[in-house]
């Protein structure tokens, strides 16, 4: 059995499509809570969705942000195998996750979602290799109690890196599985980028001052904050961003540090999948010159896994011998995979994500088999 774990503010609207959306779905052994973040109107949850499924509504005397999960997830049914987290503008776009559910080994504790914006024509931006994005994200219950949950500092962004983090240290894995493929719709209500960007500067400060192993502390800091320093200037939204940076000087030295071991930081930050997927690559066949293209986030990360393999990076990406996808966020790099294999060679384009392309193609012929 699963339960989904939908927090809601305010958006009774959003939140009904939502629901009819999982009302749509085959029916499966599920239930659903939801979770109201003291909005000004109590949201209408039917007692039961179209397809069966039994929910149930948790009201809270405040706005408890993302750390609402916590109070689903405490009220789900005890027999609950995983907890699906959703947003109220999110949902499972099929029942394919089901599967991966069932067949996760028993040292994953989270399965991530591939997360598609039908409205922008993409996908979701957020998450790396090892960490998920909130709107989508499968988690077993026993793990994430005995991480504590969400942690309420955060309200939103980053708290899901914050999560992972603490999943990991734990012994767990975080996994992508294509099969899972959620829907988030991204409604713009009460979205504003000085308050994300407040948050985001804060909030991955946080993570980095919490988790980066004593080497890397100030330079992951350092380049948090540059980061988003050059975000909040693109998004204009630099009078959010510097209150952010404020907050995030005045708590730092409160944030207790459980450093994690270099190689698993290196999960963490995705540079070890990078490595791994351009060392298969370099032996398959050997090449002296790549160009990173589409840079997004830690492209740093596998800037230095391309110099690790004595490869010179180039800005040429005509003349280069290979051409690497240089973000390490699922998302994005998925979205430049399709776009550049269109146009150039495959054979000279490296996603540093290689196993997350394979599955995509493995999907494909699976599908189509079963059309």
């Amino acid at each position: 059995m699963i339960a989904y774990v939908i927090p809601t503010r305010n958006r009774g609207e959003r939140l009904g499509e939502t629901l009819g959306a999982l009302g749509a779905l085959p029916p499966h052994d599920a239930q659903v809570v939801v979770v109201d973040n003291d909005s000004d109107v109590p949201p209408a949850v039917p007692m039961t969705l179209a397809n069966g499924i039994p929910t149930e509504v948790v009201f809270l005397k405040e706005n408890q942000g993302a750390a609402a999960r916590n109070a689903g997830v405490a009220a789900a049914d005890s027999g609950c195998e995983w907890v699906v987290m959703l947003d109220d503008d999110s949902h499972p776009m099929d029942v394919g996750f089901l599967s991966a559910l069932r067949e996760a080994g028993g040292d994953v504790a989270a399965v991530a979602a591939e997360i598609f914006l039908p409205r922008e024509g993409r996908r979701e931006a957020g998450g790396l290799p090892e960490v998920f994005t909130g709107c989508g994200v499968a988690i077993r219950p026993d793990a994430f109690l005995a991480a504590k949950g969400y942690d309420r500092a955060f309200d939103y962004y980053a708290e899901e890196y914050d999560l992972a983090a603490k999943l990991m240290l734990a012994g767990g894995r975080v996994v992508l599985d294509r099969r899972f493929r959620v829907a988030h719709h991204k409604v713009a209500q009460g979205r504003s980028m000085d308050r994300i960007l407040r948050r985001l500067v804060r909030n991955n400060g946080w993570v980095m001052q919490r988790y980066a192993p004593d080497r890397a502390r100030r330079r992951e800091l350092w380049e948090t904050v540059s980061r988003y320093g050059r975000i909040a200037h693109l998004e204009r939204a630099m009078g959010g961003y510097l209150v952010g940076l404020g907050e995030l000087a005045l708590t730092l030295r409160g944030q207790a540090r459980t450093p994690m071991p270099e190689e698993m930081f290196d999960r963490f930050t995705g540079k070890a999948c990078a490595r791994e997927s351009l060392q298969r690559a370099f032996d398959a066949a050997p090449f002296a010159t790549a160009a990173l293209v589409n840079e997004g986030k830690n492209a740093r990360h596998i800037r230095e896994a391309v110099e690790e393999l004595g490869v010179k990076v180039v800005d040429d990406a005509v003349e280069a011998d290979r051409i690497v996808i240089g973000t390490l966020s699922p998302g994005p790099m998925l979205d430049a995979w399709e776009r550049l294999v269109e146009r150039v060679d495959p054979e000279r384009v490296i996603a540093p994500w290689g196993e997350l392309v394979q599955q995509g193609v493995v999907e494909r012929v699976v599908r189509g088999a079963a059309a």
